[in-house]
């Protein structure tokens, strides 16, 4: 079984066929997984409550959602149960509150409520005075984005999955089976899931296989504030949505930060996602408008992300019997919510057309670092070694374990996703000098000055 893209679609499809008994190669075009649209996004773990009704895109979410929910604590995944607050800020807005209260309900999420904008300051005491009404969404969470896939991935590694980085999928030929040419070789294979995320299109034509969708990369620019905001933010605060974008988001993160964002802007390019002076300045506005006491707050960090999106806003999912294929395509801006639930789905397509699997005789125990503030912490252990960065608290321990893992970095995206080394105040300036000697020549470019990629 060949799964071609990294992402969290692609982590969590290669668990699902690991599980299943299939004999898995994860061929991924960048240095590390995650190294596309999954590494940048607001990290929600959603409900569905405003997906479009009846939808595939809804029924996925959710089993993703439910999926999630029963495996986290088994993966040491975390899980910020904050609940949400969908804000509206005019009375306009205040009057679609009870359209999208019903359009939730309809999609089976019963606990919806609705609130004044007195109800809503009550619950979250640091919302603007200007708030004219509100509904509560109690199940929308927060989770740790980058260490859910990589739990995926560990697991379907410890069942004998093949992970190839560096190997950009650039053509494909079936007959009978798949021959796939990478950058790193050929593959060869019985069957094949397109998990390729800004390139979905590119690698279906690359494959032969039909395409109906063309990449419409969309931009999300956001901006992380300091730790010193999490005490104003205990919630999820969304505003009402457009047709176009669930809008400006502010909400906690897992690692005791507060993100404002993203934005939604249409561009071309598949790989550079800019950020801009005056986008990130309106986006820190923003935040202030909604919460107050966030005006003038520190930033630590800003970033941008594309989003695989397409013509239209549905999922472009499709089955291929003639050629044993699955597309996983347009996986736009619900991908981590939805991520268990599509791998299940390609499962399910492929018992109609591919051979059958004999599933393992035990699945083997896997439990990734706790990288979440609301759970012990290495730094909080004896025998840590030192501690590496002190912004993030990460540990010497931390940083040889990520190295020593199934799936080491490849690049230094790669470390800071794995141990938040980097990622703090300072955004490395202290640390980066003794994490380029503990990498050494591990990275795809070294951090060291000097040193050369072997």
């Amino acid at each position: 079984m060949a799964v071609i893209g990294a992402g969290v679609v692609g982590c969590a499809v290669a668990r699902r066929f690991a599980l299943a008994g299939a004999k898995v190669a994860l061929i991924e075009k960048g240095a590390d997984i995650l190294s596309g649209a999954s590494k940048a996004n607001s990290a929600i773990l959603h409900t569905g409550f405003d997906a479009p009704p009846g939808s595939l895109e809804l029924k996925l979410v959710q089993a993703g959602r439910r999926e999630y929910l029963d495996i986290r604590e088994s993966l040491n995944l975390p899980l910020l149960e904050t609940g949400a607050l969908v804000c509206a800020w005019t009375p306009a807005e205040a009057d679609k509150l009870e359209e999208i209260a019903a359009k939730g309900r309809d999609n089976g999420v019963a606990d919806l409520a609705p609130l004044t904008g007195a109800e809503a300051r009550a619950l979250m005491p640091g919302l603007s005075e200007r708030l004219v009404a509100a509904i509560a969404v109690p199940g929308e969470h927060i989770v740790d984005p980058w260490s859910a896939p990589l739990a995926y991935l560990t697991q379907a590694v410890a069942l004998g999955a093949k992970v190839f980085c560096h190997a950009e999928v650039l053509n494909g030929r079936f007959d009978g089976e798949w021959r796939l040419d990478t950058a790193l070789g050929t593959v060869v294979a019985a069957s094949v899931v397109n998990a390729a995320g800004l390139y979905g299109d590119v690698v279906d034509r690359r494959l032969g296989l039909p395409c109906d969708f063309t990449i419409k990369p969309r931009k999300g620019q956001f901006v992380v504030l300091d730790k010193a905001a999490f005490a104003h933010v205990p919630r999820i605060v969304l505003p009402v949505p457009t047709e176009i974008t669930k809008g400006v988001v502010v909400c906690p993160t897992a690692f005791g930060n507060v993100l404002v964002g993203p934005t939604a802007e249409e561009q071309d390019d598949r790989v550079r996602a800019t950020v801009e002076t005056e986008i990130l300045e309106a986006l820190l506005a923003r935040g202030a408008e909604i919460v107050p006491a966030l005006a003038g707050m520190p930033v630590t960090a800003v970033y941008a992300g594309l989003r695989p999106a397409t013509e239209q806003k549905h999922y472009r999912v499709a089955a291929h019997p003639e050629k044993r294929a699955v597309t996983l395509g347009g996986i736009r801006s619900t991908g981590l919510s939805a991520a268990l639930g599509l791998a299940a789905h390609a499962l399910e397509l492929h018992a109609g057309f591919g051979p059958a699997f004999v599933p393992p005789a035990a699945v083997p125990e896997v439990r990734v670092p706790n990288l979440a503030e609301t759970r012990e912490r290495d730094w909080q252990r004896p025998d840590h070694g030192e501690i590496v960065c002190h912004c993030e608290l990460a540990t010497l321990r931390e940083i040889e374990a990520a190295f020593a893992s199934p799936v080491p970095p490849g690049d230094f995206g790669g470390l800071r996703r794995r141990t938040r080394a980097g990622m703090g105040r300072c955004q490395g300036f202290h640390c980066t000098a003794r994490l380029a000697e503990l990498a050494g020549d591990r990275l795809e470019t070294p951090l060291a000055v000097g040193r050369k990629h072997p």
